[in-house]
């Protein structure tokens, strides 16, 4: 008999987080179960800090607002988290036993994970101590294995797509090169879907290393037609042949959950295509104004549908496993295929060989669209 669930959120935020735990909440309160937030997420789970959502005004109004009312944790590994030692130097130590007796003694029957590659990784680890975790894909990325769509996606795509619009107007403008660089790490879902969405004329992703020779004879090509500018989006991991991803910075020595912050693909494109076209380049790197702010309408219905579907399987006792998203059907699927071959217990998150980050498939509609319609995808 369930009587009390939490819910915490770890990585960066989403558009629809609290649509997510407004959906969980309401869904909790009509089947009279207790409802919790753990505060910061993991570091919240840790410190056994939490607050009540059931039958409280905390999450009225909250469909629309962006952010997430119980706060995220961002680098946190409860099982290789960052300790200071006696001598003051610093170490990782695992941890997830306390978060196990935490929740034992809150006597919380199930453990709702809001989040990507990462979270869902430790999710599945917990499991693999007698905690019932129920897992809700987030991530602007899209890329978290065994969905066809995650939440807070929709909006991104929405707002590198005004982006596109607006750089478009300056481009055409000033005959210019206008390079938009947009989020998205291993994964292109954001900048094929906004490029196609925002008529670019070229997107570069991580799943395609590109020749800069190809993206320069587009642009010469628009302007044999007369079409004296060009519109680049370009994956934040996207990197050249024989290249490597643009690293803006690494944490923690390479050791931590997300150890490396990634960014300028988007500088190093406009420069190359500015020397070798004599067009003068500009790159806008969009940032967190993605991830940010109210999230579209699509956006609140699928996180509401995911909310009250991570309930029902609740109540069902259908623990350990992702709800998932399969040909507009809402179900799920166990973490352990999520974890896929990551299967070491407090392994760090994707974008290694081991990973099962969703990346986009060369015979992808999305792929064949793009070519179609004359995009070039740098090869």
């Amino acid at each position: 008999m369930l009587k009390k669930v939490g819910i915490l959120i770890n990585g960066g935020d989403a558009p629809g987080l609290n649509a997510v735990i407004r959906a969980i909440t309401r869904t909790a309160e009509r089947n009279n179960i207790e409802c919790y937030g753990f505060i910061d997420g993991y570091n919240g789970l840790l410190k056994n800090e939490f607050i009540r959502l059931d039958k409280s005004p905390i999450t009225s109004g909250i469909l629309n607002k962006g952010g997430a009312i119980i706060g995220s944790s961002l680098n946190s590994n409860v099982f290789k988290y960052k300790v200071i030692k006696k001598d003051g130097s610093e170490g990782y130590k695992n941890l997830s036993k306390i978060c196990v007796e935490n929740l034992k003694n809150d006597e919380i029957d199930c453990l709702f994970t809001l989040g990507g590659d990462s979270t869902q990784k430790s999710a599945r680890d917990l499991s693999l101590q007698g905690i019932h975790v129920i897992g809700v894909p987030k991530t602007i990325d899209n890329d978290v294995a065994c969905t066809d769509e995650t939440f807070g996606y929709n909006t991104a795509v929405s707002v590198a797509t005004e982006a596109l619009d607006r750089l478009h107007t300056t481009a055409e403008t000033h005959h210019r090169i206008m390079v938009l660089e947009v989020m998205g790490r291993y994964a292109g879902w954001i900048t094929l879907e906004a490029a196609i969405a925002g008529g670019a004329d070229v997107a570069l992703l991580p799943e395609i290393p590109y020749d800069i020779d190809k993206v320069v004879e587009k642009v010469k090509e628009r302007q044999n037609i007369g079409k004296n500018f060009t519109v680049v989006i370009v994956s934040e991991g996207a990197y050249p042949k024989g290249g490597s991803i643009s690293v803006k910075e690494t944490r923690d020595g390479g050791k931590g959950v997300i150890n490396i912050q990634l960014g300028g693909s988007g500088e190093l494109v406009a420069k190359e295509l500015e020397k070798r076209t004599g067009l003068i380049a500009r790159n806008t790197t969009l940032g967190y104004i993605q991830r940010g702010g109210s999230p579209t309408p699509s956006d609140r219905v699928l996180s509401s549908k995911y909310g009250a579907k991570a309930m029902e399987l609740a109540m069902k006792g259908k623990f350990n496993v992702l709800t998932v998203l399969k040909n507009g059907k809402l179900s799920s699927v166990p973490l352990e295929d999520v974890v896929g071959n990551n299967k070491k217990v407090g392994a760090v998150e994707g974008g290694t060989k081991d990973s099962n980050m969703k990346t986009i498939p060369m015979d992808h509609d999305l792929v064949k669209t793009a070519r179609s319609i004359g995009i070039c995808l740098g090869d």
